[in-house]
């Protein structure tokens, strides 16, 4: 199966009594489907990484929830509720970081106790909760990419733009933000190429990024994660668009592992550093990113490349999936809403957010 620009790539697919996750750890290999019916492997999927991306995590998290409402067989509305919130807390076990996972499962308990009427009615409007957030987030992707679009340096009239991990189509409910932004300029003729890293230890970089961009033809060079330094100092790069799992309320924003880096690289080069990230990404109750949890995942991402060791025993490892970009390093976050500095998130668009 082949995506194209006529057939665009939803992770994330409700298909009338189960949901369809795009397998993101097989890609680019082999693209297959993977169908999910109990809210348990819905956690199992989010916490392998099968699907994976801060808001296509949300996504998936929602639908997880009707699932799990669907086991439960108690007819009672107090009983339900409980088990319910057992079903939330399961699903935000599965990742610390993406603020999206947390957003969406209290969105749909916030749906079930304001829900009048008998269980069943509950769970269809669970169902219809979880189909609005995944095309709220399509829509609101298309819109993250025209804002990048206008805030897009001049000069060349043609730029090349580096990005880090993966926030494409695969990483939303569908578009992406990052590559949102990369899909809008393509569109409008503004880009030349994507420089897209690597993105150790998991590769998203290589094989998702890469992917995305060969789908629809957008020239894309893939770079390790040590050459982007060195791609600016050679003025290859015009320009960088990351994505974020979570942005606290100072604009302090966390991304996979790397995009730190990228952003100090940046900053020397005197390079535009942009983060695109809908509104549910931004944790309005942390006060920066000293508060963010960094999940921390299991060594052998690190010390085997596909079953085979290419380390000596006796190494240690530390294997952190996220760090932080202080809010100082960020030229813009670019929303829904528009493209603001890191400084002026809690002024400007605290106001929207919702559960």
């Amino acid at each position: 199966m082949t995506a194209s620009v006529a057939n665009p790539v939803y992770p994330v697919v409700w298909r009338g009594d189960h949901v369809e996750l795009i397998d993101q750890t097989r890609l680019p290999q082999q693209f297959s489907v993977v169908e999910i019916r109990r809210s348990e492997d819905m956690a199992t999927a989010i916490k392998t990484m099968i699907v994976r991306g801060a808001p296509a995590i949300g996504v998936a998290a929602a639908y997880g929830m009707y699932l799990g409402s669907c086991e439960i067989t108690t007819d009672n509305r107090d009983g339900f509720l409980s088990e319910l919130v057992g079903v939330g807390n399961q699903l935000k076990a599965t990742r610390p970081t993406a603020v999206n996972l947390f957003w969406a499962v209290d969105r749909m308990l916030k749906v079930a106790r304001q829900t009048l009427g008998p269980i069943s009615q509950i769970q269809d409007q669970l169902l219809t909760t979880a189909q609005e957030i995944g095309a709220d987030d399509v829509r609101t992707c298309q819109a993250i990419g025209n804002h990048g679009l206008s805030v897009l340096p001049k000069d060349p009239e043609k730029l090349c733009l580096l990005t880090h991990c993966n926030a494409g189509a695969l990483a939303t409910a569908g578009y992406g933000t990052a590559l949102g932004v990369v899909r809008s300029a393509w569109t409008a003729g503004r880009l030349a190429r994507v420089y897209a890293d690597e993105t150790r230890p998991r590769l998203q970089g290589a094989k998702l990024t890469t992917w995305e961009c060969v789908q629809e033809d957008i020239p894309v060079t893939l770079i390790s994660d040590g050459m982007a330094a060195h791609c600016m100092q050679q003025n290859l790069i015009d320009v960088v668009v990351v994505g974020a799992d979570r942005i606290a309320a100072n604009g302090d924003a966390a991304n996979k592992i790397g995009t730190y880096s990228v952003a100090l690289c940046a900053k020397a080069h005197n390079l535009p550093f942009y983060v695109a990230a809908p509104l549910s990404t931004i944790d309005f109750d942390l006060a920066d990113g000293g508060g963010i949890p960094i999940e921390e995942r299991h060594p052998s991402e690190i010390y085997q490349i596909g079953t085979t060791d290419i380390c000596p025993k006796g190494v240690e490892f530390y294997n952190p999936a996220f760090d932080v970009t202080p809010a100082e390093l960020i030229t813009g976050i670019i929303t829904e809403h528009g493209v603001f500095a890191p400084g002026d998130i809690r002024e400007k668009l605290s106001h929207h957010r919702s559960t």
